[in-house]
């Protein structure tokens, strides 16, 4: 089975994130022995628990020609119109509890990984569609290395999730004589530039790759052609039940979400004693806008999120299944319906789960101050003394001195 194709559209991501304290606001500073590193986040389930993440939302004041991006708007909907409580018409059936947003805003980057952090997960999976300068992919590219910029600064792991359905139109743009050579190109850069860091993750001492698909390089002989610059090759897993099309360059496959949880089941009854590495999946539901946004793509099918029963079904299945690795869908595909992040309608009651889910040892809910410290960046973002406070409860947040860092902007009106 084919993972459905899913619309393109990335958004720009240039800034980064300030996370020292400046030493000309002793009030900002904690005392010289105090550690600010950051600090593993305890917990009791040995489940490698990892977030399906896309950077790709776009606001008006982001894009070079002040239109929102795709991800928001789809074929019909307009964010500049607000209603009567605030909220921005946009392509979802859900409304994201900071408002919609631009991947590239560094404050909006800090938010998702501190809740992240602190709700047990282990690290990030990141769609990537590869280096060259075509359509949205180079944007991508830039978006992601943002995002994997903040990432050893909250103390979170990653890998790519590779899109080689974009391959073709590599070729057809003239960018490179086939795909394999286009992949290969692609290869070489997560090599030289990913694979290596310290905080991309590894299995069986090499770096994982997840494939979405494959769509394009549906043989062995393709991949082994890809795979032939790389040292060493990396913990390949392709979308459940294609790993044939990989052949020996398959390490195992990972579980996804589609039309009901019964599919989910048959993966871990059938494919999973079979898999070398695998990946399974939890999720809240499916619930896509594509229709009622008027675009062309038809899914005909839908989860329901029952309140949160659907996640909690999930979760127990990938508990009771025994993997060793979760890959939770998704963040913030909010064109899909499967989003984890914070929502008006589901609060942090999601990310509550994961938590739970995870054994996370700390005691008390720091959810709500994590987004505090999002609304204090936005409010004053213009000013350097407060924007210096608020990097240090950034640091204790990270280092896992909560308390410290609700203090702090407790000290902020």
């Amino acid at each position: 089975m084919k993972k459905y194709l899913l619309p393109l559209c990335i958004s720009i991501l240039s800034v980064t994130l300030a996370s020292s304290c400046s030493k000309d606001d002793s009030s900002s500073n904690p005392p010289d022995s105090e550690p600010l590193a950051p600090v593993t986040v305890a917990k009791t389930n040995d489940t490698k628990i990892y977030m399906h993440y896309m950077p790709w939302f776009e606001t008006n004041e982001s894009s070079p020609n002040n239109q929102w991006g795709y991800h928001w708007t789809m074929a019909n909907k307009n964010p500049n119109t607000v209603d009567s409580n605030g909220r921005r018409e946009i392509a979802s059936h859900y409304y994201p509890l900071i408002g919609p947003y631009h991947s590239g805003d560094k404050e909006v980057i800090e938010n998702h990984l501190l809740l992240m952090k602190y709700a047990g997960i282990d690290g990030i999976l990141i769609d990537w569609y590869g280096t060259y300068n075509l359509n949205d992919y180079r944007i991508l590219k830039e978006n992601a290395e943002q995002l994997i910029d903040m990432l050893d600064e909250v103390g979170l792991e990653y890998a790519i999730v590779y899109e080689d359905r974009f391959l073709n139109d590599i070729v057809n743009a003239g960018l490179a004589p086939t795909v394999t050579g286009a992949a290969k190109t692609d290869m070489n850069y997560m090599q030289t530039h990913y694979f290596g860091d310290a905080n991309y993750i590894k299995i069986n001492n090499r770096p994982l790759l997840l494939n979405f698909g494959p769509i394009t390089l549906t043989t062995p002989a393709a991949w082994t052609s890809t795979f032939s610059g790389l040292n060493p090759k990396p913990t390949f897993l392709t979308l459940w039940n294609e790993s044939g099309e990989a052949g020996t360059n398959a390490s195992g496959e990972f579980a996804w979400v589609y039309q009901n949880n019964n599919s989910l089941s048959s993966f871990y009854a059938s494919n999973l004693p079979n898999l070398g590495v695998a990946f399974g999946s939890a999720y809240p539901g499916f619930n896509d806008f594509y229709e009622e946004g008027g675009t062309s793509t038809t899914i005909g099918w839908t989860i329901n999120h029952n309140n949160g029963a659907t996640l909690d079904e999930t979760l127990s299945m990938a508990q009771n299944a025994g993997v060793d690795y979760l890959q939770l869908i998704t963040w913030n595909d909010f064109g899909e319906g499967t989003m984890i992040e914070p929502t008006v309608e589901f609060g942090y009651s999601y990310i509550e789960k994961i938590k739970t889910f995870a054994g996370v040892q700390y005691s008390g809910n720091y959810f709500s101050a994590i987004s505090r410290l999002h609304t204090l960046r936005k409010t004053y973002r213009n000013n350097t003394t407060i924007q210096r406070k608020l990097d240090l409860a950034f640091n204790y947040f990270v280092s896992m001195q909560p308390d410290k860092a609700a203090a702090v902007l407790n000290e902020i009106q």
